[in-house]
């Protein structure tokens, strides 16, 4: 068989082995094509380089033997030497021997360290130089059999191609890179990495999503934010940002300070509600707090062999003497963390640390959760059996609704109250003191006792939290044990004003870190004079927006309870709350044909 005919064999596997739908990662990891000259001629002599014209096989003999003959002449002579002379004076046979040593030592390195890089690089990325080999190979085998009619192998698609990691002078187009994502051949977190620009990275990675579900964004927008503020701190694979708006209620006369509160949500009626309830504490003289408790938990839980060696570690840390010195391991921590207390439970073997502790102006749950790992580290060397299962074990206990964080607080701890007006209440509300008693003890008390409530002894305290979260920064999720609530409501001075109180025991919030740096959540802080770190009194404001949540909160209930005991609610909620947007006017709603018996 002839070259060209041997040729011709070779491009018909070629076109018979990738066909269409082969064509990307799949096709490039199976390639066996090799541009080695000696695999065309299997006789060849493999030399060892172009230096050094030997046979290969001679030459690894010859440095083998002569690595192991000089390395066992040296160990010998410096074996004669030990104790007789200075291990640094070398005769010439020394010296020969250590470059016999280091030359034969470069070659076997070179030799099968490279083999080795390689093979671990094949395994690692298949792709190779598929790419050009494999075109340059095709377009050879079109020329040599132009009429050959086997399925062509289309263009691999520039995306495609694009290496998985790319850099700042990558000059693939926005769509290119798009496609390459969606496809899988790009990484979609590492792009803002590879750019180093969040925004773009964005902006493509929102592309992709286009096209791997076929669904449009185009309401989504990428314009007019910082992206790189949210890298590695809020929020990964972002593709824009939503629009909340943003309105203010206010000024609430709280401590003897006026505060206009942001409120960021999509439910009509909310923001004017809580203004109203606003303006009837202003009215009245306005509204008091006060901070009962401030302190952020975490709870790990621990195991032991035993029941018995679980309430030895209870034991050793209720004793003054081992608190303090666990209290100087943890507040090592943070140059504002302050170990307050540790609250132990047990359940069976299992041993459950409830640390609190202060954590300045952060809502603190990586300040705390860095000082309990401390602990953990200097309990394991006094506790060796001790088993950690987890950081958190429930007891903390962070966003959910539980009774420990009911009865014993977590986060910031505030009452607030206030007597209003008789006046105010007929004028402002349109009610009158009888009727929101009443309905708050039927509804807020009786109510909540029946549907089973834990926390939730109030109207709406959720709706105000989290308006008031998502406009300052704060994490929603923390609404849930944020809203723990319960709103008393009595008459005072002879029946004729309103004396209402909000407790809530576990408000969550920071003025600093997380969201609270972002640009627009930031000036929400600002406009309520709570922005950043107090350098004062560290942990003030924070303790500050605690108190305005309560105060807005108070004001909600006021409001909320008002419309219902005067029967406005629907009224008003038919009238700001309804949108007609995305109906379909002439769609009609179908009637079940089996009636209930």
């Amino acid at each position: 068989m002839g070259v060209q005919e041997q040729e011709q064999v070779l491009c018909a596997k070629v076109s018979k082995s990738y066909t269409p739908d082969m064509v990307g990662p799949e096709m490039i990891a199976r390639a066996p094509f090799k541009t080695d000259n000696s695999s065309n001629n299997k006789d060849a002599k493999v030399l060892a380089s172009d230096a050094l014209p030997l046979p290969v096989w001679l030459t690894n003999r010859v440095f083998v033997v002569l690595f192991c003959a000089a390395t066992y002449y040296l160990m010998r002579r410096w074996g004669e030497k030990k104790g007789q002379t200075h291990l640094r004076i070398l005769s010439f046979g020394d010296i020969i021997a250590l470059v016999v040593v280091v030359s034969s030592f470069i070659y076997l390195l070179g030799f099968f360290g490279i083999d080795f890089v390689q093979q671990a690089i094949r395994s690692a990325d298949g792709q190779w130089d598929f790419n050009e080999e494999a075109e340059v190979l095709i377009k050879e085998c079109n020329v040599i059999n132009p009429g050959h009619t086997t399925t062509e192998v289309p263009e691999i698609p520039e995306a495609v191609k694009q290496p998985k990691v790319m850099d700042t002078h990558d000059n693939s187009t926005d769509e290119e890179m798009a496609y390459a994502v969606s496809t899988g051949a790009v990484a979609s977190y590492s792009l803002e990495s590879s750019l180093g620009d969040a925004k773009r990275a964005a902006a493509i990675r929102k592309r992709a999503v286009e096209l791997t579900t076929g669904r449009s964004l185009e309401g989504l927008p990428i314009e007019g934010f910082d992206y790189s503020a949210v890298l590695g701190q809020c929020c990964e694979m972002v593709i824009g940002h939503l629009q909340i708006p943003v309105g203010v209620a206010g000024p609430l006369l709280l401590d003897d300070f006026e505060y206009l509160v942001p409120m960021a949500t999509t439910e009509g009626c909310l923001v004017a509600s809580t203004n109203r309830g606003c303006k009837a504490i202003h009215m009245s003289g306005g509204a008091t707090s006060v901070l009962l408790r401030d302190g952020m938990t975490r709870a790990p839980v621990l195991r032991f062999v035993s029941a018995q060696r679980a309430a030895e570690l209870k034991f050793f840390i209720e004793d003054s003497t081992n608190f303090q010195t666990i209290c100087t391991v943890f507040n090592r921590s943070s140059r504002f963390a302050r170990l307050q207390s540790i609250q132990c439970a047990l359940a069976g073997h299992n041993i459950y640390l409830r640390f609190s502790c202060f954590t300045g102006d952060a809502m603190g749950m990586n300040m705390v959760s860095k000082g309990v790992q401390n602990v953990l580290e200097h309990l394991q060397e006094l506790f060796p059996d001790m088993e950690v299962i987890s950081l958190s074990g429930n007891f903390c206990a962070d966003k959910k609704a539980t009774g420990v964080n009911w009865v014993n607080g977590r986060g910031k701890s505030v009452v607030c109250d206030a007597v209003i007006k008789g006046e105010v209440v007929a004028k402002v509300l349109k009610t009158s003191v009888s009727a929101l008693v009443e309905l708050n003890t039927i509804k807020n008390l009786t109510g909540s006792a029946i549907a089973g409530a834990l926390g939730g002894f109030n109207a709406h305290a959720s709706n105000i939290v989290s308006a008031v979260f998502l406009a300052t920064g704060q994490d929603p999720a923390q609404n849930v044990e944020s809203s723990s609530c319960i709103t008393l409501m009595e008459p005072a001075n002879n029946g004729e004003d309103l004396y209402i109180s909000v407790t809530m025991p576990s408000i969550e919030v920071g003025t600093v870190g997380g969201g609270t740096q972002l640009a627009s959540q930031s000036a929400c802080l600002n406009l309520l004079g709570v922005k950043g770190a107090s350098a004062k009194v560290p942990g003030s404001n924070a303790q500050r927006l605690a108190r305005i949540v309560a105060g807005a909160v108070m004001a909600g209930e006021l409001s909320l309870m008002s419309a219902l005991a005067a029967g406005h609610l629907v009224q008003s909620h038919m009238k700001y709350n309804r949108s007609t947007k995305n109906l379909n006017a002439n769609s009609v709603v179908e009637t079940p044909k089996n009636k209930c018996m």
